[in-house]
């Protein structure tokens, strides 16, 4: 029975689909057409916008000015323009204590952490869309035993009707025996429907219009003892969780935009040089004049304290939020790897015993019920018990795959396929 529906789901067949999709395909369709995906790399590009931002120099500044225009005459002389001024200045704001430049470390630091939030977002993602592809073979699973006990059952269904007409069943044990199929077909289209529905699912996550009848995903649909150790993993963690290092990066921003507060609190110069044409000046050498200045703010109020206060004490928020994630990082691979085993115990005896028990009782009784050693009771009852050790079989397999895909999901990257 396994290796049948191992079979169905590897081979993918043309039932569903013309070609099913391996999770790699999946995956890579995913990435590339997702539009929650799409808009977390579009904020990764707004934050190296910033960056061009943070690096721009202060612009310069250029006055003109005019003055002592005559515009009434003076003792019926009229010249406008001989006692006119004309001054063209140009000034400039020069930062000091490398403000420019710890702007740009701060923008390229909040990219990092925009990167490593993307990624975050992926990661979270990936794992929805892991869970919707193990439910789809899942449901394949579930309909490929369905459509298995329906077959059986109607073999056993067809000798029975032989029994009757010879005469070695009552009508009353066919009529049962015939009620008892509507279980089987409950089954096969429940299950037919819940393969619909997974399908449905997983074309929302990949944003993709295909008919679900044209859409069909394949993979190994079973179980694997895990290698690695609950220490091994906690390690993979800490080395690959985006979220606790945007958390470790955030912590470095927060570090040097207190140097930059602290930079910001510093005096910045202004540079002025001008040139003057005054044509009103007694002095013929003094008609065309240069000069320049200084200006310097006095800081005796304002000195950025309460921006250096509030990012001093960011940091050791930031710091807090780091230890937060570390721990959460633990908390998550702790609780995988234990949901992981504890599938992996219930599944060990089903593989070893208990799939292999299931069919042997049910071939014996339905064989002693067609030679009158068993009774109706006990042939429906076997039925039915092999039909739930199959469907559980399948569940559990199920919820092995998504503990795995729970543990790529701590780790931050796929550690167990």
């Amino acid at each position: 029975m396994k290796r049948a529906i191992l079979a169905v789901l590897c081979l993918g067949t043309s039932v569903y689909a013309q070609r099913a999709l391996t999770w790699q395909e999946v995956r890579d369709k995913f990435t590339a057409s997702n539009p929650t995906l799409r808009a977390a790399e579009l904020s990764v590009d707004e934050a190296r916008a910033q960056e061009i931002t943070a690096h721009l120099r202060p612009n310069p500044d250029f006055t003109l000015l005019q003055d002592g225009t005559q515009i009434a005459p003076y003792q019926g002389v009229w010249r406008p323009f001989a006692g006119t001024i004309v001054q063209e200045s140009l000034s400039y704001l020069h930062e000091r204590q490398n403000k420019r430049e710890l702007r740009l470390e701060s923008a390229q630091k909040g990219t990092v952490v925009a990167e490593w939030q993307r990624d975050d977002q992926e990661r979270t993602l990936l794992f929805n869309l892991r869970t919707a592809f193990v439910q789809a073979l899942q449901a394949k699973a579930v309909l490929v035993v369905a459509r298995e006990s329906l077959e059986y059952y109607d073999k056993m269904l067809a000798v029975n009707r032989d029994r009757y007409k010879g005469g070695d069943i009552a009508q009353v044990d066919l009529d049962r025996l015939e009620l008892q199929r509507q279980q089987f077909e409950s089954d096969v289209q429940t299950a037919d429907t819940n393969v619909r529905t997974a399908k449905i699912q997983l074309l929302a996550l990949l944003n993709d219009r295909t008919p679900v009848a044209q859409f069909d995903v394949t993979g190994r649909f079973d179980f694997r003892e895990t290698a690695a150790s609950l220490e091994e993993l906690r390690n993979a963690a800490l080395a690959a969780r985006p979220d606790l290092k945007a958390a470790i990066e955030s912590t470095d921003k927060a570090k040097t935009d207190h140097k930059l507060a602290v930079a910001n609190g510093s005096t910045d110069p202004t540079f002025s040089g001008w040139y003057t044409r005054n044509a009103s000046f007694n002095n013929p050498y003094d008609a065309n004049t240069l000069g320049a200045s200084v200006s310097v703010p006095l800081r005796i109020f304002d000195r950025n304290q309460g921006e250096k206060a509030r990012t001093q004490i960011d940091i050791g928020r930031n710091e807090r939020l780091e230890e937060a994630a570390r721990a959460q990082v633990f908390s998550d691979v702790d609780s995988a790897f234990a949901t992981l085993n504890m599938n992996l115990a219930l599944l060990r005896p089903y593989r070893t015993k208990y799939l292999e028990l299931a069919a042997r009782i049910r071939d014996t009784i339905s064989y002693s019920y067609q030679h009158g050693g068993a009774s109706l009771l006990d042939f429906l009852n076997a039925q039915n018990d092999y039909r739930s050790v199959q469907l559980s079989y399948v569940n559990l397999v199920g919820a092995f795959l998504s503990a795995a895909a729970q543990v790529n999901e701590a780790v931050g990257r796929e550690v167990m396929e």
